[in-house]
C-alpha cells in the first residue's frame, strides 16, 4: 500500500513539483537577427522557439535548440539551433547551432553561419526540403 503523501506528490502538475521552472521563456529575435547575449543563457532558462523567416512558399523557420558557448574572454552567449517547418513536418537541420538569423537564398535553400566559441566558422546551405547542411566553401 503507497502512502498517501506519496500519492499526493505524484499527482502534482511537473512545474509545482519543481520550483524555479517554467515562467515566461519567449526569446525574441533582435533587429539583425542575432541572438547573443542572451540573458536565459546566464539564469539557465532554455529559451522557447523562435520563428525566424517565412519562406514564401509557407514554410517556417525558427530557432530551436540552444546551448551556451563561451568566447574567448569567458563571456557568455546563447548558440540556437534551427528547425524548418513544412506541412505540419518538422525539419531539423542537424549539428548546425548559430548565432545569427539564416538567410533566405532562393525557394529551396538558406544560407546559415555554423558557431562555436561565441563567433562564426564556417557558412552552411540548407535545404529547406531535407534540413540537410553543406560546407560552403570560401
Amino acid at each position: 500500500m503507497t502512502p498517501r503523501p506519496l500519492l499526493a506528490f505524484l499527482a502534482m502538475p511537473t512545474l509545482a513539483a519543481f520550483p524555479g521552472c517554467g515562467g515566461d521563456r519567449r526569446a525574441a529575435v533582435p533587429p539583425g537577427g542575432e541572438t547573443t547575449p542572451h540573458p536565459a543563457s546566464a539564469r539557465g532558462a532554455a529559451p522557447a522557439d523562435s520563428l525566424v523567416l517565412t519562406t514564401p512558399d509557407g514554410a517556417t523557420v525558427w530557432f530551436t535548440a540552444a546551448r551556451t558557448g563561451r568566447d574567448g574572454a569567458g563571456r557568455p552567449c546563447l548558440e540556437r539551433g534551427l528547425e524548418i517547418r513544412r506541412h505540419g513536418r518538422r525539419i531539423p537541420v542537424p549539428l548546425l547551432y548559430t548565432g545569427r538569423a539564416p538567410v533566405l537564398v532562393d525557394d529551396s535553400t538558406l544560407e546559415a553561419e555554423l558557431w562555436l566559441g561565441c563567433r562564426p566558422i564556417d557558412r552552411y546551405s540548407v535545404s529547406l526540403v531535407t534540413g540537410q547542411p553543406t560546407r560552403l566553401r570560401p
